[in-house]
């Protein structure tokens, strides 16, 4: 077995059995080809790399200064692809089953207020054709906290507006409840009545809620230029991209006391430990919350 072929089985193993997102499995595949760009040099093939092999591997990648975070990604993919050969019994021993990643220090995401998401939704230029969409979109990725793949994946057949409801199909296509307030709500009805109505939808993009000049369904690309745009406009300076307001989502609710597993469900983490992120209040923050609530204060 070559890496070539090693890595297809893989990838395909990764999108038809575990059912993850095309970006992920990209990622992993991308990883995987830093290994066997690596190994080839040292004409090693994926079945005869040993545990010391693996080690050197990522020692040279240290050498190289990617970032520790990088590393770890791309350790977490040489031992997936280690485990899946285990799995397909081409392997009797996993020689990754040792590596530890590098530690990596807790990064604090970057967030907006209150006043700078609207300062920046505000920017919207209303009086062009794509201005009811643009903002449409803005409220529901704040106001619902999504990725950008679920906000551009999201289907019309997903909106249940009556019960202030949508439905989002997230990492590894696991689908999770979340709600939409009115203003979200609002503005989506108008996007679909002003504009998407009017609109000439190419065939298999009917069901996706938000549409390009095109009628096609959005690009990441095209979203994050957007964003961009937008916060230059509102003089903001943080470095701000759609994510930005999916940790503002996260941020305002922990701010205002909603229960941490709550949120978990909303954002869709697999794990507590992701969403605890969030509770990183500003000191003036905590300061007032101990002023009000300890009984020596």
């Amino acid at each position: 077995m070559n890496w070539t072929q090693a890595i297809r089985d893989f990838t395909h193993y990764l999108k038809l059995e575990r059912g993850l997102a095309e970006n992920t499995v990209a990622n992993y595949a991308m990883d995987l080809r830093k290994l066997k760009d690596w190994a080839q040099e040292q004409n090693l093939l994926p079945l005869k790399a040993q545990s010391e092999h693996l080690s050197a591997f990522i020692r040279m990648l240290a050498e190289t200064g990617i970032s520790a975070r990088s590393q770890a990604r791309t350790l977490s993919a040489v031992k997936a692809f280690y485990k899946f050969l285990l799995l397909e019994d081409a392997l009797e021993q996993n020689p990754a089953a040792l590596l530890e990643a590098p530690k990596l220090a807790r990064k604090l995401p970057v967030f907006l207020s209150l006043d700078e998401v609207e300062q920046l939704i505000a920017q919207v230029d209303m009086s062009k054709a794509e201005g009811h969409r643009n903002k449409a979109m803005l409220e529901v990725l704040y106001g619902c906290g999504l990725r950008v793949s679920e906000l551009i994946g999201l289907r019309i057949s997903d909106l249940f507006f009556k019960e202030e409801l949508i439905r989002v199909s997230g990492k590894g296509n696991k689908e999770r409840l979340v709600p939409i307030n009115a203003l979200a709500i609002k503005h989506v009805q108008l996007y679909r009545a002003e504009v998407r109505v009017h609109q000439s939808i190419q065939r298999g993009n009917e069901d996706f809620l938000f549409l390009n000049r095109r009628g096609k369904k959005l690009t990441r690309a095209m979203l994050f230029t957007l964003v961009k745009q937008l916060a230059e406009k509102a003089g903001i300076q943080k470095k701000v991209s759609p994510h930005t307001f999916r940790h503002s989502f996260a941020t305002h609710l922990v701010e205002r006391g909603a229960d941490l597993r709550a949120v978990q469900e909303m954002l869709g983490h697999e794990s507590i430990t992701t969403t605890e992120i969030y509770t990183h209040l500003d000191q003036q923050y905590l300061r007032d919350t101990i002023t009000s609530y300890h009984p020596r204060a």
